[in-house]
């Protein structure tokens, strides 16, 4: 790492000459794969914009010069060109970010990683600077060819190209992918682009007239190539948006550094915004990334950094995987039932499904808004939608599930991975607040399975609504081994433990429910009685829920998701009309943007475990509401130390 550790600041790129330039890119892959390997993280998608990122950070001024990026987890080369170059505590607990993260660096402006957003951002702050008058100032944007599926882009691209006088220039990372292969439309016609057959054989004539001159036709070339002919020039095709007023350059092979500085040079010197179209592959210079057909190592947890082999446990299986399972069950032995996607096959486990059932499962590219509502469009047609999505991203879709769904009454089934907190990646990754605003949805019915008999169980009612929305919850990682009840009530509400006096009812939701019965056997032994309680379906709450909450002297929900507006307010109102005045506490997290760290790192920071939350129990009960507890507090301390 000779050159990479000798890289501060964008700037100390210029004293590089091309062949050292060269190095350093050998070097920044070298470094990303044995860190990521070891850490975990996105891999192959940052090792695709090696050369990509060095030259715009040449012909740019960072941080004068915003650099957007779209999505930010293809921002790794970025952080190490801007001084970040320990990863060794990279997605750990008040280490590097996995995405841009302004508190690490000037360089870093958008911190959130949902995609499409990025050229909005760039409209926006191109706007601001042409108001102001920063007319020195250009604005890029690195959007990926998988983000321009999205909506917000095409919304983006209709306000770029209607005022065209400033200094924006967008590079279209377009490696066929975005966390699978790029889908749709689009996607055909950038392929195409590709491989325009004009194209090619006009670029190979021109290469190969230079070099039959031999040394010297080698080197007007290069000069041609540079000055932006050629590979740059009367070669490229019509542009990716022929009818929008946007100019175009490329097709650009994007590992090509010169040809990539000539390209961005050349997009400098226009007053109005510009595509700088990079063709780049995904996993570049990583064997075990470029053969691999399902993602291209996007994202990798720790692997052998010779083989790419995952060293994760993965002898549990995971809630994805139980899903993944069960829907190709169902759909076996329902023809009606198809699945949808966002751009997201493989992660929220369908692939099995699409294998199967290929004209069954639709993956609509990186596009929540229109899965939902084109769900709602197949309801109408007599399908049952399963509509499968990381619980982050369903906040882009809310108004289609309250206005699309909801109030047509359409029976689909909306399906949540990575529910509640999730870890490393961050803030924008958190599934936190699905409970909170689907329950506001009219006829919504939420489920939050405990372990993954639960989940099956729970799949299997979902779909047997039609006349509502439904919609499953679960967490990351692997699937909590069964919880048997101890009795199950006529409405549904599974009884998991019951001791002593009916002091305490814990409202257990989803995966919480191992923390709600280590709680209760804690305060067990402080001679406190409980009871705890999985309704299942947490929304709308059960009556039975409501009936065992009056039986008892205090009702605490426990809940991974934001406690303002959650199942425990849920629960509090319903109290409140049934005429049940038990006290009731909501336990969730706190309404604000979680940092990345491990799962368990941020529960226990929040309070989200049992130590934690048999403490505020104890320190609720002694010597209030509960009699026979204020004896214990009336002792020593240790007697309600838990």
């Amino acid at each position: 790492m000779e050159l990479l550790h000798k890289i501060k600041n964008p700037r100390d790129l210029d004293k590089l000459s091309p062949l050292e330039l060269k190095q350093l890119c050998s070097e920044i892959r070298e470094f990303l794969i044995t860190e990521v390997a070891r850490s975990g993280g996105h891999l192959g998608p940052n090792l695709g914009v090696v050369e990509t990122t060095v030259a715009i950070h040449r012909v740019f001024n960072s941080p004068q010069d915003p650099i957007i990026f779209d999505t930010g987890h293809q921002s790794y080369v970025h952080k190490l060109l801007t001084g970040r170059q320990d990863f060794s505590t990279l997605r750990t607990k008040a280490g590097l970010a996995g995405y841009p993260q302004r508190s690490e660096s000037v360089h870093d402006v958008v911190e959130s990683s949902h995609a499409s957003s990025s050229l909005s951002w760039a409209d926006g702050i191109a706007k601001s600077f042409k108001a102001t008058n920063q007319t020195d100032r250009y604005v890029v944007a690195v959007v990926g060819d998988g983000a321009l599926t999205g909506g917000m882009t095409w919304e983006a691209l209709n306000n770029i190209s209607h005022d065209n006088d400033r200094k924006l220039v967008i590079v279209v990372n377009d490696n066929g992918r975005s966390y699978a292969p790029t889908i749709g439309g689009l996607a055909r016609y950038l392929n195409a682009v590709r491989t325009e057959k004009m194209y090619t054989r006009a670029y190979r004539a021109s290469r190969q007239f230079f070099e039959s001159f031999g040394l010297v036709g080698k080197l007007a070339y290069s000069a041609a190539r540079g000055a932006g002919k050629g590979l740059l020039g009367a070669f490229s095709p019509v542009g990716l948006f022929p009818n929008l007023d946007i100019k175009y350059i490329g097709p650009v092979n994007g590992h090509d550094l010169e040809a990539m500085e000539a390209a961005l040079r050349q997009a400098r010197k226009y007053s109005g915004p510009v595509i700088v179209h990079a063709i780049t592959q995904k996993g570049k210079g990583y064997d075990p990334a470029m053969l691999n057909d399902e993602d291209q190592f996007h994202a990798v947890g720790q692997i052998d950094r010779t083989t790419g082999v995952s060293l994760e446990d993965k002898s549990r299986a995971s809630w994805t995987s139980v899903f993944s399972k069960e829907i190709v069950s169902i759909a076996d032995r329902r023809s009606d039932v198809v699945g949808i996607t966002a751009a997201m096959l493989h992660p929220v486990g369908l692939a099995e499904f699409a294998s199967k059932y290929p004209k069954r499962v639709f993956d609509v590219g990186i596009a929540e808004q229109h899965a939902v509502t084109s769900a709602a469009g197949m309801a109408f047609g007599g399908l049952h939608p399963v509509v499968a999505v990381y619980a982050t991203f369903m906040n882009r879709a809310f108004d289609q599930v309250l206005m699309d769904v909801a109030l047509h009454k359409a029976g689909v089934t909306f399906v949540l991975d990575r529910a509640g907190v999730t870890g490393p990646d961050g803030a924008s990754h958190h599934g936190m607040w699905d409970l909170a605003l689907f329950q506001v949805v009219p006829g919504m019915r939420i489920a939050s399975p405990r372990d993954a008999e639960r989940l099956r169980e729970e799949l299997n009612e979902a779909v047997a609504v039609s006349d509502a929305p439904t919609l499953i919850r679960f967490s990351k990682g692997a699937a909590n081994s069964e919880i048997k009840e101890l009795r199950r009530t006529k409405d549904g509400v599974d009884v998991l433990f019951e001791a002593g006096n009916k002091d305490v009812l814990l409202v257990s939701v989803g995966a919480m429910a191992t923390t709600a019965l280590e709680v209760a056997r804690l305060l067990e032994s402080q001679g406190i009685g409980s009871t705890v309680i999985d309704p299942r379906w947490v929304v709308p709450v059960p009556q039975s829920v409501l009936e065992m909450s009056a039986a008892h002297r205090l009702v605490v929900t426990i809940e991974d998701g934001v406690k303002v507006g959650g199942v425990g307010t849920r629960v509090r109102q319903d109290l409140r009309a049934a005429q049940i005045d038990t006290a009731l506490t909501e336990i969730g997290l706190p309404d604000e943007f979680l940092e990345h760290a491990s799962r368990n790192e941020i529960l226990e920071r929040v309070g989200l475990t049992a130590q934690a939350i048999a403490r505020d129990i104890v320190a609720q009960v002694v010597g209030s509401r509960i009699p026979h507890a204020r004896a214990l507090a009336e002792t020593t301390e240790t007697n309600v130390k838990i």
